[in-house]
């Protein structure tokens, strides 16, 4: 990535000292309507005001913002991560999750900084198509550590962290599925559930508009959000029944083929309340003593109950790679290593590369290193393959006069000029380009000299 001078971070620094200084005035007619404004578009707001938005940090900084949402890494969640923010290299992270409804999203996040810095965390629902943006749908005030959504809708979600300008640190973060209800039966889990929603009833005739969860005969059937009872009653399809209003989320809870019911309507219950006690009346005479379990959505009807309570029993993984690489160079150590959308062996790959590839190590899962690769793709590699790119591949003396680019790229930026005759150690090679380390322990990339010395 391009730096920037000394005198572009000065001016920037100005700026954000007036947009600081701006924040604690008057409110005015502009700040009324911009009291709806997300913290990150208020932030946006104030950058234009202060013109930073003017300057190429500035500009880079909103670009981030965007290209998280576009570019996006899939995870499969509990999901931890670590990484670093550069101050000077405006970055954002985005994490696209399968998100079910009936979930509760968290994000969880965990900054190592010099000084105080605000941090934006939104969630977005993705948008089913590529051309329409995500839909905004959860923030966290800018000096939370945490912030949670309740799933809505079966489909793709996306977290974004971003540090605000000239911010940076390291940075952990977690993302966790959690159940939004309490589950129905004392003592249990969703491992005690038997029969799932959409099983076949009737000979194919319909379908299972609930979960089963097996239970000794007398188990307390409990209240799984607070609400009102709004019926008590007996069918001949649920046998001893009883109906929850749960107002806050707008649905009805459903418990069936109780052996007894020991609430009566209107009466009002807190979560874990008893509402009655496992058995199989109804059509389940049949069947061992179970609950079915039923969450029916005001005005639109059944809905798959078991997202709603399942809880995972899977830990959230640790983090395992070298922490201390973050921001520093790694290189491909096998023959060749493959490069992941995910960390997985079970992800597509995105590109296999040769030995002495170098990588920007930006974070890490597990055993995952998170790498931003010289064309600027970021990915994952398992960090067997790969080793920190310190030790020199080889040196050489440049034969003629070279720049040292910030990029593996012909049209980068020079950080300096290397004389004829300089020594140079190669860290890594990528294409036509060497990672090098000139005389004065600067590192950049040089367009490669075609010499043979050492390969």
């Amino acid at each position: 990535m391009n730096k920037r001078n000394n005198s572009n971070f000065a001016w920037l620094w100005f700026g954000l000292v007036l947009l600081l200084a701006n924040c604690g005035g008057k409110q005015t007619l502009r700040g009324v309507f911009t009291k709806n404004q997300t913290p990150y578009e208020r932030y946006v707001s104030r950058l234009k005001d202060a013109k930073l938005t003017e300057t190429a940090l500035g500009q880079d900084w909103i670009q981030a913002g965007q290209q998280a949402l576009q570019d996006s890494i899939t995870v499969a969640l509990p999901f931890k991560e670590t990484g670093y923010f550069a101050a000077d290299e405006p970055k954002a992270l985005g994490y696209r999750v399968n998100a079910k409804r009936g979930e509760r999203i968290t994000v969880n996040l965990d900054m190592k900084t010099r000084e105080q810095a605000q941090v934006f965390l939104d969630i977005f629902e993705a948008s089913a198509s590529p051309t329409d943006p995500p839909k905004h749908v959860a923030s966290a005030d800018t000096t939370a550590t945490s912030l949670s959504y309740e799933v809505e809708e079966d489909q793709q979600h996306l977290v974004r962290v971003q540090p605000e300008l000239l911010r940076g640190g390291q940075y952990t973060v977690t993302i966790q599925a959690e159940p939004t209800l309490a589950f129905p039966v004392q003592g249990k889990t969703s491992r005690n559930i038997a029969s799932v929603w959409g099983d076949e009833r009737d000979g194919g005739a319909r379908r299972h508009e609930g979960i089963d969860v097996f239970a000794k005969r007398g188990t307390p059937v409990v209240a799984s959000a607070a609400g009102v009872v709004s019926r008590v009653s007996e069918t001949p399809r649920g046998g001893k029944v009883v109906w929850l209003a749960d107002v806050k989320h707008r649905q009805s809870l459903y418990y069936a083929h109780l052996d007894s019911q020991l609430v009566a309507p209107g009466q009002r219950v807190q979560v874990g309340d008893t509402l009655g006690l496992v058995g199989n009346t109804g059509n389940a005479i049949t069947t061992a003593p179970h609950l079915h379990f039923g969450v029916y959505r005001f005005g639109l009807g059944a809905t798959n109950p078991y997202p709603y309570v399942h809880l995972t029993d899977k830990p959230v993984p640790g983090v395992k790679i070298d922490t201390s690489l973050a921001g520093n160079w790694i290189r491909v150590a096998s023959k060749a290593g493959n490069v992941r959308f995910q960390p997985s062996t079970k992800s597509n790959v995105y590109q296999t590369l040769p030995q002495h590839t170098p990588l920007l190590v930006v974070g890490g899962t597990a055993d995952w290193y998170r790498v931003a690769l010289p064309d600027g793709m970021e990915a994952y590699i398992a960090s067997s393959v790969v080793e920190p790119a310190t030790k020199p591949v080889t040196y050489e003396k440049l034969p003629v006069a070279t720049e040292l680019l910030d990029e593996a790229h012909p049209l980068a930026a020079a950080k300096m000029s290397l004389t004829a005759g300089s020594s140079i150690a190669v860290l890594g090679r990528y294409q036509d380009f060497d990672l090098v380390q000139s005389e004065s322990g600067e590192t950049g990339w040089i367009k490669d000299n075609g010499s043979e010395a050492g390969r």
